[in-house]
């Protein structure tokens, strides 16, 4: 038995070396996975490299696995003494196979932060794991652990605050744009490793809900990256149809970009009218305003700002809601759809609501919006400013790509704006559902969505 155990412990470490001497011949090996083999019919390493996919024979893993978990076990205990390089080796190969296992991620966090790690290496080390394992929530957590020391190692967005207020030195303003490059790079690899987890796992809940973590902390403010992953998830979502996850990640997107462009009109004004020396409370002096003009036209530039920002929500709604009625007909019976039509109807709903309620209270006789009973009217976004028309009208909708709300160019145009959704509108889409579908299940959804847009949100009006 002895004898055996002997022979046990040689092949597992032969094992876990092969597998670190894999990763060393090839550093761009982008997936593992086990390969069925129940037993060892040649002599030959278990470990299987081709291009870059690793792959591991299952026959040695019922005696791989245990060997590096009680490793693992003793050195945490004390009870065994594991050199740095071991330590990376064992954990590697445990968390390939068994990537929950939250002992060997705490202990490579203390390997991380005692610098014998970098953040770079460990965030590889669990995008492989997800590649067997998409739903590991151990995975998962660390990852955004890793991240978070990566913010930290280089603060993209108190680069940015110092530079706004000029308190910048000039090596710090020269190692800004590297570090929000490093930064975007890590950001558009979170992106691709979460959509990657999603395709492997259906309505893959972890791999969303990082997905909005990423975007809450390394992409806050970041209008343009919102509207891009919106675009770039209509695709997805058109062959997810079933994906309750990744319909809520739009509806996450869709309500950022309704905060971001409702508080960038201010947030703007404020920024470029703050005085230097009087408190921002204090209003100009009128004379002043009068003598240079320099406060009008700031507060014209605000108004068109906010016109505009307003247009490009409705079309934002416009779009997602066309979208839904696409996917609707085309591919009937399908709940995940029905539900989110009725998030994004009321996040419309509410939406113009917050701004009716805006326009009342600040007395603008020019509202963006103006509702009557039944619709939504479009009064504001074709007037005119000093007279020459096309200033702030909206801009073009061009099949997938989604609106800039910055686009000065396409916005005078002067394409007309669709019409804002109404009930009528719902109500006419349901009705021509009803009418020429034959799915019963496509009728069901039909009729609890008309049932729930005459009871609350007719009712909440």
């Amino acid at each position: 038995m002895a004898e055996s155990e002997e022979e046990v412990d040689v092949l597992v470490q032969r094992v876990v070396k092969d597998i670190s001497n894999a990763f060393k011949r090839n550093p761009n090996i982008d997936e593992i996975g086990v390969i069925p083999c129940p037993e060892a019919r040649y002599n030959r390493s278990p470990i299987v490299l081709v291009e870059n996919k690793l792959g591991v024979e299952s026959w040695c893993i019922k005696f791989l696995l245990p060997y590096v978990h009680n490793k693992l076990l003793l050195y945490r205990q004390r009870k065994h003494w594991l050199d740095r390089e071991a330590l990376v080796d064992i954990t590697s190969t445990l968390l390939l196979l068994n990537p929950d296992f939250t002992t060997a991620w705490n202990v490579r966090k203390e390997l991380l932060q005692c610098g014998v790690l970098v953040p770079e290496k460990d965030l590889y080390l669990g995008k492989l794991a997800l590649t067997k394992f998409p739903k590991s929530p151990e995975t998962w957590i660390h990852r955004r652990w890793v991240l978070q020391q990566v913010l930290q190692r280089f603060p993209a967005a108190a680069c940015r605050s110092q530079q706004q207020h000029g308190e910048m030195e000039s090596s710090e303003l020269q190692r800004s744009p590297m570090l929000s490059d490093q930064l975007t790079r890590t950001l558009h690899e979170e992106m691709k490793v979460c959509c990657d987890a999603a395709c492997r796992y259906p309505s893959n809940y972890n791999a969303w809900s990082h997905r909005i973590w990423v975007l809450q902390h390394m992409a806050r403010g970041n209008i343009k990256f919102f509207h891009d992953e919106l675009s770039s998830m209509r695709v997805w979502v058109s062959m997810h149809v079933s994906d309750h996850s990744g319909f809520h990640y739009r509806q996450f997107l869709l309500k950022e970009l309704m905060t971001e462009l409702s508080q960038a009109p201010t947030s703007s004004y404020a920024s470029q009218n703050r005085p230097s020396t009087a408190p921002s409370s204090s209003p100009p002096h009128p004379s002043h305003t009068e003598a240079n003009g320099e406060l009008t036209g700031a507060e014209a530039s605000g108004d068109e700002e906010r016109q505009l920002n307003s247009a490009t929500v409705l079309q934002l709604f416009h779009q997602e809601l066309e979208l839904c009625s696409d996917l609707i007909q085309s591919f009937p019976g399908h709940e995940t759809l029905w539900s989110h039509r009725r998030h994004v109807f009321y996040l419309w709903h509410l939406w113009r609501r917050d701004l009716e309620h805006h326009c009342s209270c600040n007395g603008d006789a020019e509202a963006v919006y103006a509702s009557s009973d039944s619709d939504l009217q479009a009064v504001g976004l074709q007037s005119h400013v000093n007279g020459q028309p096309g200033a702030d009208e909206a801009m073009e909708v061009e099949g997938t790509p989604l609106p800039d709300p910055h686009d000065s160019k396409r916005l005078k145009r002067g394409v007309p704006l669709p019409d804002p959704p109404s009930l009528a509108s719902e109500h006419g889409f349901v009705s021509g559902v009803l009418d020429s579908c034959c799915n019963h299940e496509q009728k069901r959804f039909a009729a609890a969505y008309k049932k729930w847009i005459d009871t609350v949100v007719n009712q909440a009006r």
